[in-house]
């Protein structure tokens, strides 16, 4: 099993959250599920990095050029390195089996956002596991209620994803994920 995690490169965030993206990182490399994400040594991403190179899991960076350039990608680890962001959020999600996000900023969000949205489209069809450590991901879980609510989306497309709250939980719930199949999919994406 391949995954791609998307999380935050910032080193300056709490502690729970490094320790849960520590955790995670462990529990991926000790189920054997090799792991696709930014190519960063610190924040988050430094987190899941270490714990699966403690472990001897296998992880791979997908890093743009001018990241490389600014020295924010991890000598660590192996590295895929492409020209732009978009090529980078589509090498993550092209050969996986799930993806996670873990705590984030912008990126986290709109990485995130564009697999549900591929996801809801058909595009993507495999589980998307949000770990909400310290119930991070609370009003962005609201907002999507909200959407349904207001009619923007199906109360179907709450499904797209799975919300757990420790790394433990994160295989379980793709394992457990909902079948969203591509006809279907499609069939359901406009109100």
């Amino acid at each position: 099993m391949k995954v791609c995690v998307y999380c935050a490169s910032s080193s300056k965030v709490a502690d729970v959250y490094k320790t849960e993206a520590f955790r995670l990182g462990s529990s991926l490399a000790d189920a054997g599920v090799a792991c696709l994400y930014g190519g960063g040594s610190v924040g988050l991403m430094g987190e899941v990095s270490k714990a699966m190179v403690a472990r001897h899991g296998v992880i791979k960076g997908v890093i743009p050029q001018f990241m490389v350039e600014q020295g924010w990608d991890n000598p660590e680890v192996e590295l895929l390195v492409v020209k732009t962001m978009h090529e980078r959020k589509a090498k993550m999600l092209e050969s996986v089996d799930a993806a996670i996000a873990l705590p984030g900023g912008v990126g986290t969000f709109e990485e995130l956002m564009e697999a549900i949205t591929w996801k809801q489209l058909g595009i993507f069809l495999k589980p998307i596991v949000i770990l909400n450590v310290d119930n991070y991901f609370g009003p962005f879980l609201e907002m999507m209620k909200k959407a349904v609510d207001e009619r923007f989306m199906r109360e179907e497309h709450l499904r797209l994803w799975s919300v757990v709250e420790h790394a433990e939980d994160v295989l379980p719930a793709i394992e457990h994920a909902p079948i969203w199949k591509s006809d279907e999919a499609i069939g359901i994406a406009a109100l």
